[in-house]
C-alpha cells in the first residue's frame, strides 16, 4: 500500500465529502435517465417482432409445464422483464450470464410492482433445467429454441435484456439493453427503473397516467406480500 494514501481523519472526511458531491450528481443523472426512459415510445410486438397484431408475436416458448406464449410469460402482471441468457450448449455455461443471474434479488418485490422477470435461452429445456437446479435458481426459465425471439429482440446468440408492457392481450416492447448495460442491474430498484411504470413512487418524474404511491409504504419482507 502506498503510504501517501494514508491521511488524517479530517483529510479523509474532506475527500469523502468532495466525492459525495459527484456521487449525488451521478444519482440525479440516473434519476433523470429513468424519467426519460419512462417516456420512451414503445412498439407493438407482433408478426416477426415488429408492428403487427400486438399479441406477442406468436412466439412459442417451452416451459416446465409445456408450451407458453410471450403473453403467458407476464403471468398475469402488467410488465415483463426478459433476460436472454446466452446458451453455449453441452457442458459449457456462460459465466457472465450466471453471475448476472446470481445477483437477481427476490422476485416478490418486483411482483409487488406488477412486474414479472424471466430468463429465456436458445437451448433445450432438458439441458436448462439441470443447470438451473445445479445453480439453485428459482427464477422462471424458458427455452426459446425454435422461435425467432432472440433474433427479433436483439440478443441473437448472445445475451440481452428486454422490457415489455401489456395492455390486455396487446404486448409492447419498451426497452432494450445489452453488454455493460446489464452490469449494474440486480436489485429490484434497478430493474424497476428500466420499466415504463418505474418504481411507482410519488417522488419520481413520471407521466401523469402512471400509478404512484408514497415511497417505502409498499415495501415488505418478501414473505409478507399479498399474493
Amino acid at each position: 500500500m502506498n503510504s501517501s494514501q494514508v491521511v488524517s481523519a479530517q483529510e479523509w472526511q474532506a475527500a469523502r465529502e468532495a466525492l459525495l458531491v459527484k456521487e449525488k450528481e451521478h444519482t440525479r443523472a440516473l434519476d433523470a435517465l429513468a424519467a426519460e426512459r419512462r417516456r420512451m415510445p414503445m412498439v407493438r410486438v407482433g408478426g416477426n417482432g415488429g408492428e403487427g397484431e400486438g399479441d406477442g408475436g406468436g412466439y412459442v416458448f417451452e416451459g416446465p409445464d409445456g408450451p407458453v406464449s410471450l403473453l403467458d410469460l407476464f403471468d398475469g402482471r402488467r410488465q415483463l422483464i426478459v433476460y436472454s441468457f446466452m446458451w453455449l450448449g453441452g457442458d459449457t455455461f456462460c459465466s457472465g450470464c450466471s453471475m448476472f443471474t446470481d445477483n437477481i434479488g427476490h422476485l416478490s418485490h418486483l411482483h409487488a410492482r406488477d412486474t414479472s422477470l424471466v430468463l429465456v435461452s436458445r437451448g433445450p429445456l432438458a439441458e436448462i433445467i439441470p443447470f438451473k437446479e445445479r445453480m439453485g435458481w428459482t427464477i422462471p426459465w424458458f427455452s426459446s429454441l425454435g422461435n425467432d425471439f432472440n433474433d427479433d429482440m436483439g440478443a441473437g446468440d448472445g445475451f440481452a435484456l428486454n422490457v415489455f408492457l401489456r395492455d390486455g392481450d396487446t404486448v409492447y416492447r419498451t426497452y432494450f439493453t445489452a453488454g455493460r448495460g446489464v452490469e449494474r442491474l440486480g436489485s429490484g430498484w434497478t430493474f424497476l427503473d428500466l420499466t415504463p411504470l418505474g418504481r411507482q413512487e410519488t417522488w419520481e418524474d413520471s407521466p401523469e397516467d402512471r400509478p404512484q404511491g408514497r415511497p417505502y409504504e409498499w415495501w415488505r419482507l418478501h414473505d409478507e406480500y399479498e399474493t
